[in-house]
């Protein structure tokens, strides 16, 4: 194999990492499973899904109190001896109050033997139901472009445009590159992460990422599936004049890369500023997609022009 053929390699190989990025963050209900219209809360650790044991419980017996379910057969399993339980994780999921706990979690193999201690008709099509969940992840990673082809599906069945799903997906590239260049200059915290990405918000559109939510009338949502094109642009180039800052000057550690977060959000706001001027109109908008879909609320924005 000759110099351009590993090149060539190596190009799919990285776009085939982004792409795995991007599923993975825009998709938020990927973190939510669903079997017979029930919520199961999952999260991939140690390259492989693991789920909540207390959802799954609570869909198989319909107890009204799940948690306290899991916890007497904890103890059974335990006094007959069973493994089971050692192998179940404490990983944090989200909770109903948009908080992260430490929640009992197994993966697919445990999960099987936790369901043959559970007496339940739903048994059986759950297992096969667990088995497919496992085998689309499996897919995903052998072949990436699939799961970047499966996360655009969802985004039009949300309704959104092809065009505002392309820039989507490029604004999730410019800003994985950007946190890549973060990590490798000391900058660890997610405290430390939020910061800078405040800063760049503020110098972009004069509002940080939680005020912004508060005048787009969000909460839990994530702010980028709620932004138009426009906004993803601004956001975009905010993001990538500051990873050229960061790698031109070199920066280290988090104050100079505080620096280079703020200079390159000021070169977006300035570009902002201008095209709200020759557009006589503000880029920045309450608008949200909540109630109506983005491609519909662009085709009304077209015919009123």
């Amino acid at each position: 194999m000759d110099s351009k053929d590993i090149n060539i390699q190596i190009s799919y190989l990285l776009r085939g990492l982004v792409y795995l990025k991007m599923i993975d963050k825009i998709m938020d209900n990927r973190s939510l499973a669903v079997f017979q219209g029930k919520g199961i809360r999952r999260t991939w650790f140690n390259d492989e899904w693991w789920f909540s044991v207390v959802d799954i419980v609570g869909v198989l017996t319909e107890s009204e109190d799940a948690r306290n379910y899991w916890k007497v057969l904890k103890h059974r399993l335990n006094k007959e001896g069973s493994e089971v339980v050692t192998k179940c994780n404490q990983l944090k999921l989200q909770a109903a109050d948009g908080k992260l706990y430490e929640t009992d979690c197994a993966n697919t193999e445990t999960l099987f033997r936790i369901i043959q201690s559970i007496p339940s008709p739903k048994a059986e099509p759950f297992k096969q139901w667990l088995a497919q969940v496992g085998y689309d992840r499996v897919q995903e990673i052998e072949n990436p472009e699939l799961a970047q082809k499966r996360m655009k599906e969802i985004y039009k069945l949300k309704g959104y445009s092809d065009d505002w799903i392309e820039k989507r997906v490029r604004g999730i590239a410019i800003r994985d590159e950007l946190t890549d260049e973060w990590k490798k200059r000391s900058v660890k915290t997610e405290k430390e992460f939020a910061i800078l990405t405040a800063e760049i918000s503020k110098a972009t559109f004069g509002m940080t990422p939680s005020e912004y939510q508060k005048f787009k009338g969000l909460k839990k949502e994530n702010l980028r599936d709620h932004m138009n094109d426009f906004e993803l642009i601004f956001s975009m180039l905010g993001e990538r004049v500051s990873t050229e800052i960061t790698r031109k000057e070199d920066k280290k550690g988090f104050i100079e890369v505080e620096d280079a977060a703020k200079r390159g959000g000021r070169v977006a706001g300035n570009a902002r500023k201008e095209t709200e001027k020759e557009l006589g109109r503000s880029v920045t908008s309450k608008e949200n997609y909540l109630l109506e879909p983005e491609k519909k609320k662009k085709l009304e924005y077209k015919n009123k022009i």
